[in-house]
């Protein structure tokens, strides 16, 4: 390099060097722009060529390069210094400049750069604490003087505060800025409820907080015994995976067993490392924990020795408990989906098979019209309407209504028909099958479970209509073009075992009408909280009276809908209409 071309300052220019040195200390907080100021400042005083600002790590007490001009870029990126280790390592362990003339004679001697003969390392001092090292090499023997060493010293004095307040600054914006980060994260993150995009969203968000290599989420199996990789991503793309973890084993598997966060700033001199990234230098292993349980863990891998900081592992630590409840809630999700994925399935069948267990089709009487209609609140109800044939031209009617709603009303309600159907053989008047079903209820009980049922017995040859009733809202006649009510009534069946029921008969003529309802039509409400009532469904049948059965049963349906229109029904709806006709009866 020559005879050093520095520019010394004399004693009169010292005081202005240092308010220029005043000057950056005061004039800005951001760490880069105060080490570049530094380095130009420096180089007033030095013409140097191979210039660092080491920094110390404060927990492993390793001298990191901060700012470097003449190093090779891999060295400044992954080399580290132990405190009395070098030129650079002693003079942070005795916190006093020193200056070497010839780095050939020194023992320990850190050969990072070709051909540096001499070298001058000034600590870094503030409030008796070293907080790093000026650093500069030059390749001619003896480039650096005493005087050199002086005014660095006194340089260094300054700027150490001015280097370890943009420090502090700049790690508590990035504190500020991570915080404001994570929360956001965790606000989008407890959006998702479905994993494999949640767990993508995952590892898209922890790029704007570590610059990882390598990333893996792995969830505990079954067993509670091993570790999966659910989530893989390699250099920007995501891998399948299928290596599974025991716990307690690796890196993963340690965190994991302790709930704690395991940082290895070097896999190599790790025994509990498992080799499966050749490329991977640095670990960084954090447990995922819900209400202290562990349900798996988030793992960072890095090509660089000691990527990974103590700042890393806390803000990892941080998030991680945000994605354990993500993550938990979108598997519960996954679960409660899939429940009723397989409930809908179950319901679909269950809609399938009871409407099956319903008539197919209606009788073919000559001189009766009958309509019917069944509209469970849920996807099944219990709700039921069963036409039975009996000899010499008789038919069994009937319509129930079961306690309750859903899936047990709708099993009740097909016990309840294979009762009636398993006594239509003997062909009982109303009065007597409602006593049947009731004592065969009896005989297998279940708490809380009853029906009502309204039964009805049409002999076409006389045209007459016998009625019985345990529960149902009174029936509607129509005769001579006027509304009756049937007035049958009776207790519940599979409550009372020595129940008795009236039986009434009607001689009936063309055009008469009969309307048989449960209690969901008369029940349905509107928004207002007023419901559809007797007096509405009696209205209908007398307006309806002339019209088919088929449509006197559409009519009650229309406007029931129509009244409670946007409202859910709280109950199941059924309507049973027949209408004589003036047909000739055939015997069977």
């Amino acid at each position: 390099m020559g005879t050093p071309n520095t520019a010394i300052p004399k004693a009169s220019e010292v005081d202005p060097l240092l308010l220029e040195v005043a000057d950056v200390i005061n004039s800005t907080l951001d760490l880069d722009t105060t080490l570049r100021r530094v380095a130009e400042l420096v180089r007033k005083v030095i013409d140097y060529e191979i210039f660092a600002i080491l920094l110390l790590h404060e927990k492993t007490q390793d001298l990191f390069f901060r700012f470097q001009v003449g190093y090779p870029p891999e060295v400044a990126e992954r080399m580290t210094v132990k405190v009395g280790k070098g030129v650079t390592g002693r003079a942070a362990q005795t916190r006093r400049a020193i200056l070497v003339d010839d780095v050939t004679q020194e023992e320990d001697y850190l050969d990072v750069v070709p051909n540096v003969r001499s070298e001058l390392a000034v600590p870094l001092i503030v409030k008796s604490r070293v907080i790093g090292v000026i650093d500069l090499e030059a390749r001619e023997k003896g480039y650096f003087t005493e005087e050199h060493k002086r005014l660095l010293t006194l340089i260094a004095s300054r700027m150490a505060v001015g280097i370890e307040n943009a420090r502090l600054h700049t790690r508590t914006s990035r504190q500020a800025r991570t915080l404001l980060l994570l929360n956001e994260i965790a606000r989008e993150l407890s959006s998702i409820l479905n994993l494999d995009e949640l767990l993508q969203r995952i590892a898209d968000r922890l790029t704007r907080l570590i610059d990882y290599q390598m990333f893996s989420i792995l969830l505990i199996d079954a067993t509670g015994e091993k570790l999966y990789h659910r989530f893989s991503q390699r250099f920007g793309e995501n891998v399948q995976l299928k290596h599974e973890v025991q716990l307690g084993r690796g890196i993963v598997g340690a965190a994991v067993a302790s709930k704690q966060a395991v940082l290895v700033p070097d896999v190599s001199k790790d025994p509990t490392y498992i080799l499966l990234n050749r490329e991977t230098r640095s670990e960084l292993a954090v447990p995922l924990v819900y209400k202290d349980r562990v349900i798996g863990a988030l793992d960072m891998e890095h090509t660089r020795r000691g990527y990974f900081t103590e700042d890393h592992k806390r803000t990892m630590t941080t998030l991680a408990a945000q994605i354990a409840i993500a993550i938990e809630n979108a598997q519960l999700y996954e679960q409660i989906a899939r429940q009723e994925k397989r409930l809908e399935r179950d319901l679909s069948l269950a809609r399938e098979l009871q409407f099956r267990l319903l008539p197919q089709k209606r009788p073919a009487l000559n001189n009766l019209e009958i309509s019917a209609k069944f509209v469970p609140a849920r996807a099944i109800g219990g709700d039921l309407y069963d036409f039975l044939n009996y000899s010499l031209g008789r038919t069994g009617i009937a319509i129930g209504d079961v306690s309750g709603k859903g899936a047990p009303a709708a099993i009740y309600a097909a016990l309840v028909s294979g009762i009636l159907r398993s006594h239509a053989p003997i062909e009982p008047g109303p009065s007597e099958m409602l006593s049947a079903v009731n004592n065969s209820l009896g005989e297998r009980r279940i708490e809380g479970q009853f029906v009502s049922i309204i039964y009805a017995v049409w002999d076409a040859e006389r045209r007459t209509l016998q009625v019985s009733n345990s529960g149902l809202p009174r029936p509607i006649y129509c005769h001579n073009g006027k509304n009756q009510i049937i007035d049958a009534t009776g207790l519940p069946l599979g409550l009372f075992d020595d129940a008795e029921y009236d039986e009434l008969k009607f001689r009936c003529k063309p055009g008469d009408v009969f309307v048989f309802f449960s209690d969901g039509i008369l029940d349905a409400h509107n928004k207002n909280g007023a419901s559809f009532g007797r007096h509405r469904v009696e209205q209908i049948v007398a307006r309806e009276a002339k019209s088919g059965a088929e449509e006197i049963v559409t009519a009650i349906f229309a406007e029931v809908a129509e009244f409670a229109a946007d409202v859910e029904p709280f109950d199941d709806q059924t309507v049973v209409a027949i209408k004589v006709k003036s047909g000739v009866a055939k015997r069977k």
